[in-house]
């Protein structure tokens, strides 16, 4: 059990725990999830962090895009946003990259979810490991977060 699924079970919040068999060659987590679990790819979400002046940032965004990181620094209301380091990714919030959860890090970071997800009944994140999703309410998503909704997706 995951801290993010404690985090879930914890404040029982309706949710679904989706694994699945993870190829470590996958080019994309995220479009492995979407592939493997037959969902479409503009409802399951990866979580990036991005490093904004020396502030860890959590940005919540369809797999089927990218991150606009304009559109991060505008959002968080800083000059310049970039990738954060994976290393620091993970020893900040105790998840390994390519199964970085929103959900359950061992520090809370400001989080910003993509508004597309607002549309949508359900989506899918990251249930804190690879191989695992797992699938909620945005609005549910964005309470446990204290995510701020923002245009921060770019379509590919």
């Amino acid at each position: 059990m995951t801290p993010a699924l404690k985090l879930l079970e914890k404040q029982r919040v309706a949710h679904r725990a989706m694994p699945y068999e993870h190829d470590p060659k996958a080019p994309s987590y995220g479009l492995e999830a979407a592939d493997k679990l037959g969902l479409e790819p503009a409802h399951v979400f990866k979580t990036l962090l991005a490093d904004a002046e020396g502030e860890l940032l959590v940005a919540v965004v369809p797999v089927s895009g990218t991150l606009d990181l304009k559109a991060l620094a505008a959002a968080a209301k800083v000059k310049k946003v970039q990738m954060a380091d994976a290393k620091l990714a993970e020893k900040t919030t105790g998840y390994r990259v390519g199964g970085i959860s929103p959900l359950g890090q061992k520090k809370r970071l400001r989080t910003f979810i993509d508004s597309s997800a607002q549309g949508l009944a359900q989506i899918y994140v990251s249930g804190g490991k690879r191989g695992l999703d797992v699938a909620l309410a945005p609005a549910d998503l964005q309470r446990l977060t204290q995510a701020e909704w923002a245009d921060i997706g770019r379509g590919d």
